[in-house]
């Protein structure tokens, strides 16, 4: 007699290594602290080399389990980056919209990734910051250029019309955020996820190159265990 349970078999499970870039003080680590933890600090220290963090995304297919390599801004651990981006499948490089010269590192930044990084790498442009943008503006739709102009008590300096247009030349995905209020940060790490090719995922354990044993001991987790994202689709914020 055939099994009645309606047990269904679990979905597929895939490790995606992604890696943050971007200059310092653009909120990288903020942005990973609210994905992984769903918190914020007003005044973090700043990264020193890198740090690692995992999280899970479930779709409705199959589950990604993010290896997040968030590495520090700062000029003198530039040098560093090749080591994090390596066999990386997916990016953020993070801007910070109040502060129009870390838009020119982050152009920086994903031409060294278009040039040395993992064919076919994922990248996510990021303008973080968005609380300090013109209050008025009650939500950033993804990419809309009338969120971009200036207004008063407005501290954007980057137009989002102009950061998108540059994500559009270069087929980059394109978000505005904020790590203090959350928004949009589990929709960059969702769209990422359902960006990833199906060819370029890899088993639970085969994409950041270590064996289970390494990356458990290696894992960080600021708070205390979050894996318990539970059956939700979509990434947890």
């Amino acid at each position: 007699m055939a099994d009645s349970t309606g047990a269904q078999a679990p979905k597929p499970s895939s490790s995606v290594k992604l890696v943050l870039l971007g200059e310092a003080a653009v909120g990288k680590s903020s942005l990973v602290m609210r994905f992984v933890n769903n918190d914020f600090q007003e005044n973090k220290e700043p990264t020193i080399g890198a740090a690692f963090l995992t999280q899970k995304c479930n779709l409705p297919t199959r589950t990604i389990k993010f290896e997040i390599w968030d590495t520090a801004g700062q000029e003198r651990f530039a040098s560093l980056a090749p080591m994090y981006y390596r066999n990386a499948q997916a990016a953020l490089v993070v801007y910070d919209i109040t502060k129009a010269s870390s838009l020119t590192k982050a152009q920086h930044w994903v031409a060294e990734l278009q040039r040395q990084a993992s064919p076919g790498i994922v990248i996510a442009l990021v303008g973080n910051k968005f609380d300090l943008a013109n209050p008025s503006s009650s939500s950033a739709a993804e990419g809309e250029g009338e969120e971009g102009e200036e207004g008063e008590g407005d501290a954007r300096k980057i137009p989002a019309a102009t950061a998108k247009a540059y994500a559009d030349e270069e087929a980059l995905l394109f978000f505005e955020t904020s790590a203090k209020t959350g928004m949009n940060v589990a929709e960059v790490f969702t769209a990422i996820a359902n960006a990833i090719p199906e060819t370029s995922l890899k088993g639970p354990r085969g994409a950041a190159g270590q064996s289970g044993r390494q990356q458990e001991e290696s894992r960080v987790n600021l708070t205390g265990p979050r894996d318990n994202v539970g059956a939700k689709e979509g990434c947890a914020c």
